[in-house]
């Protein structure tokens, strides 16, 4: 079963601090501005059941799932997510934009955690079935990143990780893009917000013009 490639599924990707969240809605904006219906969405999350999950895989004061129970309970939300969120909205002929998506699972349960890639893939294709059109990866460094995060307040499980974590997120984000650079767009996260959110909404500007 081969992945399905879905133009109107843009995803943000992207270590701690990187401004995700910030972007999504400026992205959001720059979509309904020409008329276009938007779901704006988020993994783990995007439906009730999804949103209690994360709450399981994400609050410190739970017991510490293990490496292969954390990547099924990701599918888990990430398969009801695409069925009760994700294919819906793209049926009906609207844009989804989702902080996060299965690179995730590639670059957080694989590449910080060490877990087996080509099981990732088999569930990518059994579990989820397809991919985005266009995935901005907003790449900072870990130090500002998690600077950033920290100064934001209270940290979630994840969050909490220790730097050598992120260090390998990172690494397996760049290797992610590089290995698609059909989908992937790489953006200096490090700079001021404004212009990150600036150079985002003018990549996805140029890929509405070629067309999707």
């Amino acid at each position: 079963m081969t992945l399905k490639r879905q133009p109107r599924l843009v995803t943000l990707e992207g270590g701690e601090g990187a401004g995700k969240s910030t972007v999504l809605a400026a992205l959001a904006e720059a979509l309904t501005g020409r008329g276009i219906e938007v779901v704006r969405t988020r993994e783990p999350g995007g439906t009730p059941l999804a949103e209690q999950i994360r709450d399981l895989l994400l609050d410190p004061g739970h017991e510490p799932p293990s490496r292969d129970t954390e990547l099924l309970l990701m599918f888990a939300a990430r398969a009801q997510h695409v069925r009760e969120t994700v294919l819906p909205a793209l049926q009906r002929g609207a844009w989804v934009l989702s902080d996060r998506f299965t690179d995730a699972s590639y670059a957080y349960q694989g590449g910080a955690r060490g877990g087996d890639v080509q099981f990732i893939a088999e569930l990518e294709r059994r579990v989820v079935g397809i991919e985005p059109g266009l995935t901005l990866l907003l790449d900072v460094p870990v130090e500002i990143g998690l600077r950033r995060m920290r100064g934001r307040g209270d940290v979630d499980r994840i969050e909490s990780e220790r730097e050598e974590f992120f260090e390998r997120v990172r690494t397996a984000y760049q290797g992610r893009a590089q290995a698609h650079p059909d989908r992937f767009r790489v953006i200096d996260a490090s700079r001021p917000l404004v212009d990150v959110t600036a150079a985002s909404v003018e990549l996805l500007h140029a890929y509405l013009e070629d067309g999707q």
